[in-house]
């Protein structure tokens, strides 16, 4: 296994520069996964480096030549190796996580921030939503990103971030606290929508369990750190999808909107629904599983999905 040589941060000045090209050479030489917060060696070795250094995610370019000194090197350089080590995705090792521009705590009890949802969140959902919704949910929140995004969103909207799992609501709890919205936000503990009876949304955003029990066997060593609950969805991904379309109507107010991400299962959604006329969103970095169903759409086809 490839170690970076371990006087490489003492052996004279070293700049930011030189400390990414290591961290790149690096990843490159371990076949490493990338698919939690960046997609290729380089923007994973800036992650690492820019926690240890406290960078903020526009950091001016001018840095890369900044000397580092060799306790930052040596720090970087632990962070590196244990990513190469351990394939602990960045965001765990460094317990931070950023979407639609914001940060998040996160570590093993959540998955890590990555959904494609954060582009209709910049774009206030529309042309789906005709006005600013009143109330939205965040239906399996995991760390809360997506709701508390929304929160900024929507500065006037009362957000509830729902989850199966206590050790994420703890998460979702903290996140909440640190970026200060408890008056609009909360957190509420719910399999699916039994904990929400009576309630009614504008908005019901969803990222759910949706990958499939052939996916999830062959997926690479970083997912193995992530919690099975917040992935696994049956053998063909759409457990939880199947229970969403039944019953997401009688939660959506007249006008409601319903916006579930299925990632790779929407092929396996299609053939199960053919009838539906689930629209896919495209995203500037291609598509990415997500529809959008209205509430009136939800009513048309109720007895294909019962």
């Amino acid at each position: 296994m490839t170690e970076l040589p371990q006087n490489s941060y003492n052996s004279g000045p070293v700049t930011v520069s030189a400390m990414l090209e290591r961290g790149e050479q690096l990843f490159e030489s371990e076949a490493l996964y990338f698919g939690h917060g960046t997609t290729n060696a380089w923007d994973e070795a800036v992650y690492l480096l820019s926690f240890v250094l406290d960078l903020a995610p526009d950091a001016d370019r001018s840095l890369l030549s900044q000397e580092l000194t060799e306790q930052q090197q040596a720090d970087i350089q632990a962070l590196y190796q244990r990513r190469v080590d351990e394939r602990i995705p960045a965001p765990y090792l460094t317990g931070t996580a950023w979407f639609c521009g914001l940060h998040f705590m996160v570590d093993q009890r959540v998955i890590i921030p990555r959904s494609p949802v954060a582009e209709l969140i910049f774009n206030g959902f529309q042309p789906w939503c005709e006005t600013e919704p009143n109330k939205v949910l965040d239906l399996c929140t995991g760390s809360g990103c997506i709701g508390i995004a929304c929160a900024y969103a929507f500065e006037q909207a009362h957000v509830v971030l729902s989850d199966i799992s206590p050790d994420a609501l703890a998460i979702a709890s903290i996140n909440i606290t640190q970026h200060e919205v408890g008056n609009r936000v909360r957190a509420l503990q719910s399999d699916l929508f039994d904990g929400l009876i009576g309630q009614r949304f504008d908005l019901i955003v969803s990222n759910p369990p949706y990958v499939d029990a052939t996916d999830l066997a062959e997926m690479p060593d970083e997912y193995q750190h992530e919690p099975e609950l917040a992935l696994a969805s049956g053998a063909d991904g759409l457990d939880f999808a199947r229970r969403l379309l039944r019953e997401a109507e009688q939660y959506l107010t007249e006008e409601g909107v319903l916006v579930v991400e299925v990632g790779n299962s929407w092929l396996a959604l299609e053939r199960a629904f053919p009838h539906v006329p689930f629209v896919w969103l495209e995203f500037s970095e291609g598509d990415a599983g997500v529809f959008v169903l209205s509430r009136n759409e939800l009513l048309e086809h109720r007895e294909s999905f019962s």
